[in-house]
């Protein structure tokens, strides 16, 4: 017989604690930013715009958090996978749900278990991947 270790779920407190840690990671840099929080279900668990984000910055964040959770994996990291001669290259309209492969997505994982993803959208791919892993660091 086989025993599971239950896995604690990315909590309410986790979300604005990931949240919060990269806004300020951002305000640092100077970016207005938007964050997104997904739950393992792929559910939002906290969201925030700042006032002088770009309006679709919202989105940006929300659909980064959605493909880093469904994809396991960072977005910076599967950038190439849609272009032309790609694996993915048809994947961003495949689904009902759209992906979005830019940087800035990244799955949180808790004893090696995936629950839940964080996305920023706002600043520069690279910014916003930045301002996701600082924030990732908060819930070590």
């Amino acid at each position: 017989m086989s025993t599971t270790t239950a896995v604690t779920p990315l909590t309410t407190a986790d979300a604005e604690a990931l949240v919060s840690a990269a806004r300020r990671a951002a305000e640092a840099a100077g970016v207005a930013v938007s964050v997104t929080v997904l739950d393992a279900g792929g559910h939002l668990l906290a969201f925030r715009r700042d006032d002088r984000a770009v309006l679709i910055s919202g989105e940006t964040s929300t659909r980064k958090a959605y493909t880093a959770l469904q994809l396991d994996a960072p977005t910076a990291d599967l950038v190439d996978a849609v272009k032309p001669d790609g694996p993915f290259h048809s994947l961003p309209t495949a689904l009902d749900r759209p992906l979005l492969f830019i940087a800035g997505g990244i799955p949180v994982h808790r004893d090696g278990r995936l629950i839940g993803a964080i996305g920023v959208g706002g600043g520069a791919p690279e910014q916003d991947h930045s301002f996701a892993t600082t924030a990732l660091t908060t819930l070590a």
